[in-house]
This record gives C-alpha cells, structure tokens and sequence, in this order.
C-alpha cells in the first residue's frame, strides 16, 4: 500500500477545492493511505469523506511569509519545530502532493514532510493567469524559487505544461498530466434532489452556468454574448450557479443589458447539480482555465455543451463555438444523455497510483 500525502489551504468554495475532495472521496484505499493537511479550517465540502482519510492541519504561518523570496521563508519553516509536529512520527510518504500550488504553507509542507517523492499539481494556464492578474504575479515573483525542489509537475490538462515550462524556466522535471476526479456518483444521487425555490418556463431554451463570479471565468464575457442572442431570439434564459468577488458588478451588467428577467443569480448551492439536471443546456466563457471541473461535471449530468472555442484546449474531445451568438440563438431542446466517466476515472487513479511507485 502506497502512503500520500496531500497538501491544500482549505475546503471552501472553488474549483481546486472541488477537485480533491472528488479525488479523496474516490481514492482506492485498499491500494493507498492518504492524508489530507490543511492549513486553513474554513471548509464548504465537509461531508462524506472516507474514514481511511487522515485529516490533519499545519500550524499558521505568518502571512508575510508568503511575500518572501521562498528560499528565505523555507529556511524559517526549517527552523521551527512546531510545524513539523503535524507529521506523525517515523512515517516516510511515497508521495507528497502540493495540490494547491498557490499556497505557501501547502508547499513548504509538501517539501519538508518525509517523502520519497515530491510533485506540484498545476490548475491554471500561467502565462495567461500571469497577464490577467496583477495579485498573482506579486505571489509568483515569491513563490518561483520552489519549483527547484519539486521532482516532476502534474497539469490537470496537456495545455498547461508549455505554458509552465516557458515561464517558469522548468526544463529537466518530467510532467504528468493528470486530469481532475469527477465524482459522478454523487452528481447522479443529488440531480433526483427537488428544487422547489425555483420554477423554470419549460418553454424557453434554458442555459445553466457553474462557477466563481471571477474575471478568469469570463461571465462578462457571457452576458454580453447572451444579450446579442436574445436579439435573435427570445425565448432564451440563463441561470448562473456560484458567487464571488464580481457578483455586484456582473448584476449591475445585468441590469445595463436589458436582462434583469432573463437571467438569474442562484449564487453558491450545495447541491448544484438538482438545479443542472433541470436546465436544457451548459454554457461556458471562460477566458482560460485548467481542466474546467463545471465542463466535465454537465457531461455527467448529460447536458449538451455550448463553450467558447478556446476551451478546447483544455479539455480532451471539448468542441466548442467560434461564436457562441448564433449557436445560442439556434440552441434546441435534445435528450439528456448522462456520461459514467468510468475511463476517465480509471486513468486519473492509475497514474496517480504510478507517481506513488505502484
């Protein structure tokens, strides 16, 4: 049995949040013990975890650690006893995962736990993540010195890896793309859950949206394209599932356009996919991404996809619009056909499984 250790800020809301708790509900614990440290206990996904997994939390850091050159707030870490008291005595991991990668507290643990192997999960394009935001690229130019100590990199999509290449100056750490775990069974479970604070005009050719209100996933970028459809065409609405830091102004959007009766905020739901099961379609706009969870997620649900051609990149199969304007406009009502995903699963475990040594 092969031990891993993964390495995460927290369980809130977001994708990558997501993405590990799908991975770790599903994990083969006959072939692997895992655990999972935290270093923050703010948490939205919090129930059903297996009880093979091990749950435990790094001691706080000092925010301004992460604004330093990371050499310099490793040597710190290396000198505090008290952040390795975490780390159950006499116990050398196969495999430790940063699976966050934004995190400094996620990397320093993943770099000073004992372990055979070390890898840093990658969820983003970074040359485009580093052009669109200024936050970012105060933590890279902090952060860039740990990919030295890592023993090879793990995209979530095959897009990922020149992008990080190129701008991390990476050349001689083999790369391993491992896309993110969808667990389908419980999407299935919660799609037969009732709705019953939301009536749909069964008429209208209704559109679904899932993920944070962000400018990385480009909801202006939708409701702008939406608003040129419904020119069209009428009998089109659109219902966005999820929040976060431009919810305000993508209403005040909203409102601008004309679209107050056309499109609806449901903001976060814990249970997104009852609403999903009930829509026509999925939607998505995003400027980059990853591997989009919410894209992989629809497919389980069985929903005909209308993403923007870009997409395509990072999602194997993926065939997305040029413009979506008249694609929307001409959108019909088809037959849900719900994907097990069973493969793609498969293949996610399997080359985890050889990461570990397996």
């Amino acid at each position: 049995m092969k031990r891993i250790a993964f390495f995460q800020n927290d369980l809130g809301v977001g994708g990558i949040q997501k993405s590990i708790v799908n991975l770790l509900r599903n994990l083969d614990y006959s072939r692997f013990q895992a655990d999972l440290y935290l270093s923050d206990k703010t948490a939205f996904w919090t129930d059903d975890f297996p009880k093979e997994l091990n749950i435990r939390y790094l001691k706080p850091l000092p925010r301004i650690w992460s604004f330093l050159p990371f050499d310099l707030g490793k040597k710190r870490v290396e000198t505090d006893p008290k952040f390795r008291e975490c780390f159950p005595a006499n116990v050398e991991y196969d495999l430790a995962v940063d699976f966050n990668s934004y995190q400094f507290s996620c990397a320093v643990g993943a770099l000073t736990v004992p372990a055979k192997k070390r890898v840093m999960w990658i969820h983003n394009d970074v040359r485009i993540k580093l052009q669109n935001e200024w936050k970012y690229r105060v933590l890279w130019n902090a952060f860039k010195g740990k990919f030295k100590y890592y023993d090879g990199f793990v995209p979530v999509s095959g897009a990922l890896e020149e992008p990080f290449r190129a701008m991390s100056g990476v050349e001689d750490k083999p790369f391993t793309v491992i896309q993110n775990y969808i667990d389908v069974g419980e999407i299935h479970r919660k799609m037969a859950e009732e709705c019953p604070d939301l009536e749909i005009d069964e008429s209208c050719m209704n559109f679904v949206a899932l993920g944070r209100l962000c400018h990385q996933k480009g909801y202006d970028i939708m409701l702008d394209t939406f608003a040129e459809a419904l020119k069209r065409r009428d009998g089109l609405r659109l219902y966005i599932i999820g929040d976060g830091p431009d919810r305000q102004a993508l209403e005040e959007q909203r409102e601008r356009l004309g679209l107050a009766d056309k499109v609806t905020f449901l903001g976060n739901q814990p249970n997104p996919y009852r609403y999903m099961a009930r829509m026509d379609a999925f939607l998505s706009t995003s400027r980059y991404e990853g591997q989009p969870l919410n894209i992989m997620e629809a497919m389980a649900v069985g929903l005909p996809l209308y993403c923007a051609k870009n997409l395509e990149q990072y999602n194997e199969g993926l065939q997305g619009y040029e413009d979506l304007v008249p694609a929307l406009a001409a959108a019909q009502k088809a037959e849900k056909r719900p994907d097990d995903l069973a493969a793609y699963n498969g293949e996610i475990l399997r080359r985890i499984g050889e990461l570990a040594g397996e």
